[in-house]
């Protein structure tokens, strides 16, 4: 800290790798440490965070307790709450479904389900939203043009067009996809393409960098992508994770009808309906209070400490009722632990101010926000005071976190889990469970277990 005191990045709703992963132990296989994104397990599961009140639609959660798996160092919470939804005054949706027909995908868990997921998703739509259905295979074409969802057998008829056969011209798909969203374009409304796709481009603009460059060609006309992953096999996580946040979106992975329903159905306003784009947290940790820290999880989304001030740096969205959590591991300053720094400096010494000391702060919080339609960003500031709360004190939202991360660094065989188990897990976990209405908890519990006893 007395040398790199801030820490800068763009938030992460995405949840795939969390499916992703459950999808390789439910086949009784271990995931490959690569696909084991932290921050997007942490971020599957929802958390009871406070709505905001006043002027900005985020409220902005903290809690400071011991590390589970390192006495000696502190874990800190930091949980954001979106606003929800005014469910009387929805924004009208114009949507394009850019649906991957190519031969790869007429396993049962790729184009079937995506035609099954699609009719979940069409039960939640009112009478101002729209549909238009582009596919892609050996070339892209318009299957439905943009249709008032209420038109319901008409949509689900062309649906039921769609089969798969031939290579994939993905980037013609998109293009074409982005074109079909712009000429029926809401204003002030809701306009997104949902590609739903196994990953595997290999005709047309088929590297990933061309893909990226592409859609964030695309985004500068306010529209949104989100990307539904299907399969396994040749399945392209990474590129679909890098193209989703090219292009002002989310990204979830997709192994079954009931993850379908969370996405499509259960979180659908949270997913559909963006409430702020390029939202970028940045801390800054006081040297009288913290040695060293690292964030856990997020690294496909750090940012230059420049960038947080950039207005035409791009970052993550944030959805409507959407909650995002992220943990730091700190060193406390008056720790034994020895960090390697680069040495002191020839011409210049780190000074700290007066007042740090008699402040109390552990760190601050500052984070900026562009409202939807706009471009110039807003920014949040709030200072967190340091406690020594005892784990067996914290709130559930922050044990459960803390198993979840715990059960990542396991499975990524991470330096930092020291002698962290499964067992340690599971027990944290089954203490922190709460509510659990939707049976997801109780899953992850399930899925260590697995784990346990594939290991």
């Amino acid at each position: 800290v007395s040398e790199n005191p801030v820490s800068t990045l763009s938030i992460d709703v995405d949840t795939a790798s969390y499916s992703n992963v459950r999808r390789y132990l439910n086949n009784s296989q271990l995931p490959p440490k690569d696909a084991v994104r932290i921050e997007e397990m942490i971020n599957y599961f929802q958390y009871d965070y406070p709505q905001p009140v006043g002027e900005h639609p985020f409220s902005i959660t903290t809690e400071v307790s011991r590390s589970p798996w390192n006495s000696e160092n502190r874990l800190i919470h930091i949980g954001i709450q979106g606003k929800s939804l005014d469910y009387e005054n929805l924004k009208a949706c114009n949507l394009v479904f850019l649906i991957d027909s190519s031969g790869s995908m007429s396993a049962g868990n790729k184009l079937p389900l995506i035609k099954r997921s699609l009719r979940l998703l069409l039960n939640e739509l009112g009478p101002k939203d729209r549909i238009a259905i582009v596919v892609y295979a050996g070339s892209a074409g318009l299957v439905l043009k943009s249709t008032p969802a209420s038109e319901k057998d008409t949509i689900l008829a062309a649906f039921d067009t769609i089969e798969s056969g031939g290579s994939t011209a993905g980037g013609e798909g998109i293009t074409l996809a982005y074109r079909i969203a712009k000429e029926n374009l809401i204003k002030d409304g809701n306009n997104r393409v949902i590609l739903c796709t196994d990953g595997d481009f290999n005709v047309g603009p088929s590297s990933t960098s061309d893909m990226v460059r592409m859609i964030e060609e695309k985004r500068k006309d306010d529209i949104y992508l989100t990307i539904c992953g299907f399969g396994m096999g040749n399945y392209k996580d990474g590129r679909m994770e890098q193209i989703s946040n090219a292009g002002n979106g989310n990204y979830f992975y997709i192994d079954s009808i009931k993850e379908a329903e969370k996405v499509f159905v259960k979180q659908m306003r949270a997913n559909m309906f963006t409430i702020a784009k390029d939202v970028k947290i940045q801390i800054e940790f006081n040297p009288l209070k913290v040695k060293g820290y690292r964030l856990i999880g997020y690294e496909n989304r750090v940012l230059a400490r420049e960038d947080f001030d950039n207005d035409e740096k791009d970052a993550g969205e944030l959805g409507a009722g959407h909650t995002v959590t992220a943990l730091y591991e700190i060193i406390p300053a008056g720790s034994k632990h020895d960090i390697n720094t680069s040495g002191k400096l020839k011409y210049q010494d780190t000074v700290i101010k007066d007042e740090t000391a008699v402040s109390g702060e552990i760190l601050t919080i500052s984070m900026r926000y562009k409202p939807d339609k706009e471009n110039k960003s807003k920014l949040i500031t709030q200072s967190v005071i340091d406690t020594d709360l005892e784990l067996s004190k914290t709130s559930d939202n922050f044990r459960f976190s803390a198993a979840v991360a715990g059960f990542g660094m396991i499975l990524r065989d991470s330096k930092f889990k020291n002698n962290l188990t499964p067992a340690d897990v599971i027990r944290l976990a089954k203490g922190s469970k709460g509510r659990d209405e939707e049976g997801y908890r109780s899953e992850f519990i399930t899925l260590v277990e697995k784990y346990n006893l594939l290991k």
